[in-house]
C-alpha cells in the first residue's frame, strides 16, 4: 500500500509540473508578443491583418514584406489596408499595387482598403488593387496623374561666377540638369515620359474599377475628390469609417463574432522624424548623389 501511494503522489507531482510548465510557456509567449508589438495576435482562426501605408511612398519593400508575413498567416482570413498617403514614387506605388494583386491571386484572400484623411495619386493607385474600397465622406482621393519637378540653380551659379562643365555621350544625357534651362526638345522628351506613365495609371484604374478609359481620363486631370464625390464617380465603392471597413472585411471573410486584428509593430520614430515627419526626414536623409535630382511621382502636391 505505501508503494502504491508513493507512485500516486509521484504522478500527481509530475502532472502538476507539466501543467505548470504549460502555463508558464503560455505566459512567456504572451509577454514576448507584447514586447514585439504583436500582442493582438491570438489563437483565433478568424483574424484580419491590418497594414498601414502612411506618408509619402518612397519605397515598397517594407510594406510588401509585411503583406507577405501577415497576409499569408493561416489564421489571417482577409487583409485590410489602411491608407493615409498623398502618393509618392511612380515605381514604388506600382510595385505595391502589383504586390497586392499578386497576393490576392496566390493566396485567394480578399483585400479591403480603408482610406483615412488622404489616399491620393499613388495612394489611390495602390487602393485600386483591392477588392473593395472604403472612404470617409471627407477623404481626399483621386489626383490621378504624374508630376516631375526639380530645382534649377543655374542663375545662382552664374551670380556666384561659377560654371558647370559637362561632357556627355548623347544629347539627352544631361537632360534636366539643374544648372541650365531645358531646351524645347528636352521638354518634349520629358513630356513623352510623363504621358507614358500617365497612360499606365489610367489603364490600371480603368481595369481595376471596370471603367472605360475615356471615362477615367475625364477624371484624371490631377484634381482630387472628396470621398463622397469619389463614390459618385466610381473611384470608391462605399462611404464608411475604418470600423465599417473592418466589419465589412469580417463579413467578406466569413468571420463570425468580433474579429481579431493583427498588425506589424509600430516603428519607433527618431527625434528628426518626430519634428519633420517620417516621410520628410527619410527623404532628407536619403537625398544624396546616388539619386537623380529628377523624380517622377504619382503624388498629390
Amino acid at each position: 500500500m505505501p508503494e502504491k501511494r508513493s507512485n500516486f503522489l509521484l504522478w500527481i507531482i509530475v502532472g502538476g509540473a507539466a501543467v505548470l510548465f504549460f502555463a508558464l510557456s503560455l505566459t512567456a509567449l504572451a509577454l514576448y508578443l507584447s514586447d514585439t508589438g504583436s500582442a493582438s495576435i491570438s489563437f483565433s482562426s478568424g483574424q484580419i491583418a491590418v497594414l498601414d501605408l502612411e506618408g509619402v511612398i518612397l519605397d515598397s519593400k517594407d510594406f510588401i514584406d509585411q503583406l507577405k508575413e501577415y497576409g499569408n498567416r493561416p489564421s489571417v482570413k482577409i487583409v485590410l489596408l489602411h491608407l493615409n498617403t498623398p502618393g509618392g514614387g511612380v515605381a514604388a506605388s506600382q510595385e505595391i499595387y502589383q504586390a497586392v494583386k499578386k497576393f490576392r491571386a496566390e493566396s485567394h484572400k480578399k483585400v479591403v482598403v480603408s482610406m483615412s484623411s488622404v489616399a491620393a495619386s499613388g495612394g489611390y493607385y495602390v487602393a485600386c488593387a483591392a477588392d473593395r474600397i472604403f472612404a470617409n465622406p471627407g477623404t481626399i482621393t483621386g489626383s490621378i496623374g504624374v508630376i516631375a519637378e526639380w530645382l534649377n540653380y543655374g542663375d545662382l551659379l552664374r551670380w556666384a561666377k561659377m560654371e558647370s562643365i559637362v561632357i556627355k555621350s548623347g544629347a539627352f544625357k544631361d537632360a534636366g540638369s539643374p544648372t541650365r534651362q531645358l531646351t524645347d526638345v528636352e521638354k518634349a522628351y520629358f513630356q513623352s515620359l510623363i504621358d507614358n506613365m500617365y497612360v499606365q495609371f489610367v489603364s490600371a484604374v480603368a481595369g481595376a474599377r471596370k471603367m472605360d478609359e475615356a471615362a477615367v481620363r475625364k477624371l484624371a486631370d490631377g484634381r482630387v475628390f472628396t470621398g463622397q464625390e469619389a463614390v459618385k464617380n466610381g473611384l470608391v465603392d462605399e462611404i464608411g469609417s475604418f470600423q465599417d471597413a473592418v466589419a465589412a472585411a469580417a463579413k467578406m471573410a466569413g468571420i463570425s463574432g468580433e474579429p481579431k486584428l493583427v498588425s506589424p509593430p509600430k516603428k519607433a520614430f527618431s527625434l528628426l522624424e518626430t519634428l519633420l515627419g517620417e516621410s520628410r526626414s527619410a527623404a532628407l536623409l536619403r537625398a544624396d548623389q546616388s539619386e537623380s535630382n529628377i523624380r517622377f511621382q504619382y503624388l498629390w502636391r
